[in-house]
């Protein structure tokens, strides 16, 4: 289930072995992505390309794009 989280919550999620997803395109991913990231760009996010995540972990999804 999606849940909106801060700052806080994502450090303190990394701390205890969450998995950080990248879902920008591939070369936005590329030049600038959170240390630890894993790249799998939106239009491909499917049950194929988060088959290799733990599913006992959390998932921390996210985009940054600059308009």
């Amino acid at each position: 289930m999606p849940t909106i989280i801060d700052r806080e919550d994502v450090q303190r999620l990394l701390k205890n072995g969450a998995q950080l997803v990248d879902v920008l395109p591939e070369n936005d991913y590329e030049q600038d992505h959170l240390p630890g990231a894993i790249n799998i760009p939106l239009p491909v996010l499917d049950r194929d390309s988060v088959a290799n995540l733990d599913r006992r972990r959390p998932v921390i999804v996210y985009c940054h794009d600059v308009l």
